[in-house]
This record gives C-alpha cells, sequence and structure tokens, in this order.
C-alpha cells in the first residue's frame, strides 16, 4: 500500500476513535469496590488500556492505592474515593457525565442535547453522575492522600487530552482544610536564613510541605524561593534549605509564604510530555476546596486550562474554588468563562504561562476574587481564536474586562508584566457590545466599557516585572459620573509603573505607592478624583501628567491629600508633571493637603512642572491651569501653569518662580475665589451578590452558609425571609450562616445600607434532603 495513503487512513481511524462512540471494556454491574472483581462485568478489576463506565445508578468505592493506565473512565453513575486510605487513579480521560455513550474527546461532552463543540445546551434528565473526591462535609482526611494523574497515550489528540472533564455533572474535589493557605511574614528573613516567622497561625500545615517565599524587590537576581517543611514550632517554620535572599516581614510592606501542598492532587504524570487540563461545562454543580492543581494547561491551546469553569452561564452559582494550589501551569491558574456567581477565594497560583486568575471573554459578572495569591505569572502568546482579540496574554496574575466582579484582598507578586489588568476595548474585529446579565435576572446588550469597576479594594501588588495595576484599553470611554470606577485601599511597592489609571471617571482612595519608578503613570484625567495617595521613593515620574509624553489632559481631576516622602536626590523633575494640551478646554488640575517630606536639597523635586520626557509646544489653544488651594494661607490659592501656556500667561494674573513649587518652565500666581470642584456624584444603585456555598444536614435542620459581596456595605441577608448571622464582613464581603428546618425550597436574598435589594436572589430546590439547583 502507498505510504501516504496508508498514513491517511491511519489518520482517519484515528479520528474516528476520538469523535465516534465507542465500547467499554468494562463496566459496574452493581455497587463495591474498585479493587473487587465482583463490582465489574466482566468480573475482573479494570486494567492497563481499558475503557471502563461507571454505571448509572451504581455507587463504586475508589479503593485502589494505585491503578494501571486506564485509557477512558467515564462515571455516569457515582464515583467515591475512599477516605481512610490513600489512593491513587491513573487515567487518560476522566469524564462524569450522563448515558453509556463515550468518545475520547477531552474537551467535548457526548450525551444528547449538545452543539456541534460538544457544550451542553439542555439541562440531563435523571441522577446526576458524581466524582466525589472528599466533600465540603468530609473531605479526605490529612493523613491521606487521594491522587488521580493524568497520562497521554499516544494516538490520542494532543490539544484534547489528557483531560478530567464533568459535563452537566458532579465534580467534588476536597481536601483537608487549612486555616490559611499563605499569610505574611512576621519577621525579615535574612540570607542564610532556614527559619521564617509567619504572621498568623499555620493550622493545617505539614512537615514535608512544599512552601514559596515571595520575592521582596523588583527585577532581583533571587525573587522568590521554593523550600520544604522540615520543622513547625507555632509560627515559625525550619526550612529545608537557607534562603538566598532578604524577604520583607516588618513595617507595611512585607512577603508572603504560601502552602503548594495539598492531600487531593491532580497532576500531570508527565510534566515534561504532553499535559493534561480541567473543566466544568454548564449545568455542571461541585466545587473544589483544598486540592493541588500540578503541571496542568496545555501551552497555546484555547480552552485546556488547569481549572476551567466554561461557559456555565448561573447553573454553577454558589460554586467555588476555596484554597486551591495551582502550581506550574502551562495556561492559566483559573479560567472564568461565561460564568456568572463563582467565588474563588484563599488559592494560590504559582508559575503560569499566561494570565493566571482570569476571566475570559467580557460577559464575566458578580464573581468574587478574595484573599488569592498569584506568583509568576509569565508571558505567553495569544492564543488560537482566543475571544478578545487585543489580549496580548503577556503575564498578568489577575486579568478581566467587565467591571462587574469584585476583586478584594488579593496579592500579586513577580509577574512578568502586570500584577492586576483590566482592559475592555472596541476595535475592527470585536465589538464591546455584549449580553450581560443585569441585577434582576435579565440579559441586556451593553458597551461593556462602561460598567463601572464596582469594587477593586485592599488588593496589594510588589516585585513586578513591569507593572502592578493597570486600568486601560476603552480609549476614552467609561461610566457616568454617578457611577466611577472604584478603586481602594492599594499597596504597590517595589515596582516599576505603580498605578495605570488610564480610564476616564475615577474615584481613586487610599493609596501607597513605595519604591517604583512611577507612582500615578499614564492617567487619562478626565473626572479623576483622588484621595489619601502616599507616593514614596518613586524616583522617576511620581505623578505623571495625562497620558505620559502624549501630555493630554480630556477633563479636570481632583487630588485631595497627597503625600510625598523619601525623595531621594532628585533633579529637575517634578513630583507633579503638568500636561500640556488641554483637549476639551475645560480641563483643570486641583490638589488640595499636599505634603512634601524629605526634601534634603532646595531646587529638587519641585511640585509642579512639565515632565521630564518630551515637552511638547501645546496643540491646543488652551493650557492647562494647575491649582493648589490654601498653598499661601487659608483661601489664597497657587495657580500654577505652564510658561509655553500662552493663553494662561495672559490671564492678567502676576506670575513668578516660587520656591520649591515651580520649576524652569512653570509660574505660580496667587489667585481667590476659586472653588475646590466636586467631579464626582456618586450613587450606589448595585445591589448585593449573594451566594449559598454550602449546606449541612443535622438533626433534621439544616445549616446554610453562604457569602454576600457588593460594592457598598451588606445590611441584611435572608434565607427564605429569615435574616441570617453575618459572621464577617470586610470590603464589603460577608459571610454568614443561618439554621432552618428541612425546607423544600431556598431562597436568599440580601439589601444593602443604600438600600438595594437583590433583584435576582439565589434560589435552590432541595431533593431528598440533599441541595441541588
Amino acid at each position: 500500500m502507498n505510504r501516504l495513503l496508508f498514513l491517511f487512513l491511519l489518520s482517519v481511524v484515528a479520528v474516528s476513535a476520538q469523535n465516534n462512540p465507542l465500547k467499554f471494556s468494562a463496566r459496574s454491574a452493581g455497587d463495591g469496590d474498585w479493587s473487587s472483581a465482583k463490582t465489574w462485568e466482566p468480573k475482573r478489576v479494570p486494567k492497563a488500556g481499558d475503557r471502563v463506565l461507571v454505571s448509572a445508578g451504581t455507587v463504586v468505592r475508589f479503593d485502589a492505592k494505585a491503578t494501571p493506565v486506564i485509557r477512558l473512565l467515564q462515571v455516569a453513575g457515582t464515583l467515591r474515593f475512599a477516605r481512610d486510605r490513600s489512593t491513587e487513579l491513573n487515567v487518560v480521560l476522566l469524564k462524569v457525565q450522563s448515558g453509556n455513550r463515550c468518545t475520547e474527546r477531552g474537551f467535548a461532552c457526548d450525551f444528547h442535547g449538545v452543539n456541534k463543540a460538544g457544550e451542553p445546551n439542555a439541562m440531563p434528565t435523571g441522577a446526576m453522575p458524581t466524582l466525589e473526591v472528599g466533600t465540603l462535609q468530609n473531605p479526605i482526611p490529612a493523613k491521606h492522600t487521594a491522587r488521580i494523574r493524568l497520562h497521554f497515550i499516544k494516538g490520542m489528540d494532543e490539544d484534547d487530552a489528557p483531560a478530567l472533564v464533568c459535563c452537566s455533572a458532579r465534580m467534588e474535589l476536597h481536601g483537608a482544610p487549612l486555616a490559611r493557605t499563605w499569610l505574611k511574614l512576621g519577621a525579615t528573613a535574612k540570607v542564610g536564613d532556614a527559619k521564617v516567622t509567619i504572621d498568623g497561625a499555620v493550622k493545617g500545615w505539614r512537615v514535608g510541605d512544599s512552601v514559596i517565599v515571595t520575592a521582596s524587590k523588583k527585577h532581583s537576581e533571587v525573587g522568590t524561593e521554593e523550600r520544604v517543611i522540615k520543622a513547625i514550632d507555632g509560627r515559625v517554620l525550619t526550612l529545608d534549605r537557607p534562603l538566598r535572599a532578604e524577604h520583607f516581614g516588618t513595617g507595611k510592606f512585607r512577603s508572603e509564604v504560601a502552602n503548594l501542598s495539598r492531600n487531593v492532587i491532580i497532576e500531570s504524570a508527565d510534566p515534561d510530555g504532553v499535559r493534561g487540563h480541567t473543566m466544568f461545562h454548564r449545568y455542571s454543580k461541585g466545587g473544589i476546596s483544598y486540592a493541588r492543581f500540578a503541571h496542568l494547561g496545555k501551552r497555546g491551546v484555547l480552552g485546556r486550562y488547569a481549572i476551567h469553569f466554561h461557559l456555565a452561564g448561573t447553573t454553577m452559582r454558589g460554586s467555588a474554588v476555596v484554597g486551591a494550589a495551582i502550581v506550574d501551569s502551562h495556561n492559566r491558574w483559573v479560567t472564568v468563562h461565561g460564568t456568572q456567581y463563582l467565588m474563588v477565594r484563599d488559592c494560590v497560583g504559582y508559575q503560569s504561562v499566561g494570565h493566571g486568575f482570569f476571566l475570559e471573554d467580557g460577559t464575566e459578572v458578580f464573581n468574587l476574587l478574595d484573599r488569592n495569591l498569584g506568583v509568576q505569572a509569565m508571558r505567553g502568546r495569544r492564543l488560537p481564536d482566543q475571544v478578545l482579540p487585543f489580549d496580548p496574554n503577556d503575564g498578568a496574575a489577575f486579568w478581566w474586562a467587565n467591571g462587574r466582579n469584585t476583586l478584594t484582598r488579593n496579592v500579586a507578586v513577580e509577574n512578568d508584566r502586570y500584577g492586576y489588568r483590566y482592559d475592555s476595548q472596541r476595535r475592527s474585529n470585536f465589538n464591546s457590545n455584549l449580553p450581560v446579565l443585569m441585577p434582576d435576572g435579565k440579559t441586556k446588550t451593553v458597551d461593556i466599557r462602561t460598567l463601572a469597576i464596582s469594587r477593586f479594594e485592599a488588593n496589594e501588588s510588589h516585585s513586578e516585572g513591569l507593572y502592578s495595576v493597570a486600568f486601560a484599553g476603552t480609549d476614552g470611554v467609561g461610566p457616568d459620573t454617578r457611577h466611577p470606577h472604584r478603586v481602594r485601599g492599594l499597596k504597590l511597592w517595589q515596582t516599576h509603573y505603580a498605578l495605570r489609571a488610564q480610564l476616564p471617571t475615577m474615584l481613586i482612595e487610599n493609596v501607597h505607592i513605595d519604591h517604583a519608578a512611577y507612582g500615578i503613570y499614564r492617567p487619562w484625567f478626565e473626572n479623576h478624583v483622588y484621595c489619601n495617595l502616599h507616593i514614596a521613593a518613586t524616583g522617576a515620574e511620581p505623578f505623571n501628567r495625562g497620558l505620559d509624553d502624549q501630555s493630554l489632559q480630556h477633563g479636570s481631576i481632583t487630588v485631595e491629600g497627597l503625600t510625598f516622602s523619601q525623595l531621594g536626590y532628585g533633579g529637575g523633575m517634578p513630583l507633579i508633571q503638568m500636561s500640556a494640551n488641554n483637549v476639551t478646554g475645560k480641563a483643570e488640575s486641583h490638589f488640595r493637603s499636599v505634603t512634601v517630606r524629605d526634601r534634603t536639597r532646595p531646587g529638587r523635586w519641585p511640585l509642579m512642572n512639565l515632565g521630564g520626557g518630551p515637552r511638547l509646544k501645546p496643540s491646543t489653544p488652551k493650557g492647562v491651569p494647575y491649582y493648589l488651594h490654601n498653598h499661601f494661607g487659608p483661601g489664597k490659592h497657587a495657580k500654577v501653569v505652564s510658561t509655553r501656556a500662552k493663553d494662561l500667561l495672559a490671564d492678567g494674573n502676576q506670575y513668578a518662580k516660587e520656591t520649591n513649587l515651580t520649576g524652569d518652565e512653570s509660574v505660580a500666581a496667587q489667585v481667590r475665589n476659586v472653588n475646590f470642584p466636586e467631579l464626582l456624584h456618586p450613587i450606589d444603585d448595585l445591589p448585593p451578590a449573594t451566594l449559598i456555598t454550602r449546606i449541612d444536614e443535622a438533626n433534621g435542620r439544616l445549616k446554610i452558609h453562604g457569602t454576600t459581596h457588593d460594592n457598598g456595605t451588606i445590611k441584611t441577608v435572608t434565607v427564605n425571609g429569615q435574616p441570617v448571622r453575618i459572621h464577617s464582613q470586610q470590603h464589603g464581603v460577608a459571610d454568614w450562616t443561618i439554621e432552618l428546618a428541612t425546607p423544600s425550597q431556598l431562597t436568599a436574598t440580601a439589601t444593602d445600607t443604600a438600600g438595594n435589594t437583590e433583584k435576582n436572589p439565589h434560589q435552590l430546590t432541595l431533593i431528598r434532603k440533599k441541595p441541588t439547583p
């Protein structure tokens, strides 16, 4: 036979095997243990190369110490991992889905009611297939390990296999809880130290666990260091090797120690070969807590990520990824794609190709990313056919395009390009008008660039490759002045560009910038309000002009409470760069309560002047006036203008040089009767978002756990009309519980202090005393 024809026929056979229904070589005939021949038909334990079906209506207890490599395992019934021993499942494709029809496609679902891509478009009927590796109520005990190893076999599609896929089924992956998965250092760790002190309890951490100590300096030869715990004495960890770098552990700016070990592990068997991926499809249930996902993600392949929630919409509302460690991913840490009302909390992402915690297509809303740590998301490449063509996938720990998601208490460290990147663009090949779920539960087509960042608060970034936080991409399109982008409580240190505020209509409060080259960088000055900024040891451009070298200012800004400190040697560079071009003719810059500390030499660091880059001749008829309110005393303000702004110099005021205020191309005059403008008129008309995250049953009663998040403050949460007990509330995130008799339905809703009541409550129907949406 002609060799080319033979190879062609062989490829046809391979594709046919992957796409056509397959025959199973073993299937469960009843309930029983995996290792018992009685469980199976034929009556033998599954062997290497088998295609295995856990049949609908059967419950198989997985009790194997280690299996041979199973080619295909379809769970149509229940596969429950034993909790009284350590177990290991070696498999190529593990698919949790209904029916007895299966293919070897590692992305697509195979039952009726899917589209051509294998994505579910109808909820399957009947009992829900279940993979149970522990539960929230009964996780795998800490003394045991449950491990799923994903192997690749030649002849499979390298873009699809190996894989763990949940197709409109239930997948529970729950390891032994840790009190905290990462904490701040409690004391500085010096070069050569083999002990580190943690600022908090390490309950659940064990000798032998793998940990990282994050970088404290930018662009250092030795940054984040990985070690193994040799001993634990209270809050002191003894490491297997001394540290090679200093890690800060005192003051406001401290590094972190994160635990990378878990006792439920999903991993690629050959990290240097073909890697696996995991995903939840629409209508799936379950979640992840305290599990480790290692060496997963297919480099450069769309949709094949370490953890992937794929087009779930609201069907997985209340599901969560809590306390997971995602280590050495070649394609993201956690991807939320077309999915709403998900919680990602207390996770550690360490080393990723491309962005780490990633919201994929701009339609995602009402998701909560809380107290996660993202370390070393590295530059990747654009993925083929990615939804948002403008995203270069260049390495951000957190990346999103729709402002109606809550990001609180996260930390990003030592990422290639960004700690955090919000990017929402309109292009010739992308229309930013997208169908977005509204608070009332209806879907509306809206330009996502106009949806304000509702809560970005108490986040931190340090030791980054380039940017700590970058908000950019909308080309001047943004929300109205009643609904500004809200950014609060940031700590940005040991970085190059601290805060790129390249969006209009922003309310930025309580920001600490330390040891950056650029502080406020490349801003789109238009209805910007800054309150309580601290910029220290920032040696190039502490407060940049509009759009940096373009020197364009589109509208007015106000700055109330600005402190510069630790100025260093300095030179002619100003602390505040002045914009040259007044695009609308209405732009003004107003400053009040500005403090300059540590200016050690006269003539260095003037407060306001043209910038250090190209000093442009104004291309607009009007220049931009800068006002320093009360500079000469109460009601006596300094008006500072560029000596190149001829229209302002001719306004009748007596301009002159003013020591420490003006530079070589700026002058000031005393003026009165200048109001400090009120640029924003914020209102809160966005209701909270409530998630029922867990239901426990005991003594005929239910204990319901939940989390509610809001852009304001939660006032009340009710379940079936009964008020819950709110245990904690920080930064608009409230955790709560309530006990009820066993009702047939649950309806959870919340109200905030502004009077907004949730119009799309979380509703569950309880069947046989078990919650299912």
